[in-house]
């Protein structure tokens, strides 16, 4: 008996497909590289930012200029354990959260003029 002919072109087929596997043919290894550029592009530098923020609150200090969340300038005139009073006009005070503080600006020192 004569072998169909569709028998004979999946045999065919099969020969010449290169059988899946090595490193690359594994999903796992996708998932890994993806964490791994995951952790580099978005929970390293928030990590980053989270330390940088919790020393600049740690740092601060009864004079320096700062920033708030807010967008609100003043000069700190007293700091508490979790709030800091910040001077935002000449007889207007306003309590905040330490935490709320985002920058604090660098005094600029006056430029001197070469001859």
């Amino acid at each position: 008996m004569i072998a169909p002919l569709s028998h004979f072109l999946a045999q065919a087929a099969d020969a010449g497909a290169p059988a899946p596997g090595g490193l690359l043919g594994n999903p796992m290894v996708f998932m890994v590289l993806m964490f791994v550029m995951m952790y580099f592009v978005l929970i390293r530098p928030q990590r980053n930012r989270q330390k940088q923020a919790e020393a600049l609150v740690k740092a601060l200090k009864v004079g320096d200029e700062v920033v708030t969340i807010g967008g609100i300038h003043g000069v700190i005139t007293s700091i508490k354990d979790k709030t800091a009073m910040i001077r935002i006009a000449d007889a207007t005070k306003v309590e905040f959260d330490r935490s709320a503080i985002v920058n604090v600006v660098k005094k600029e020192e006056p430029a001197t003029v070469a001859s």
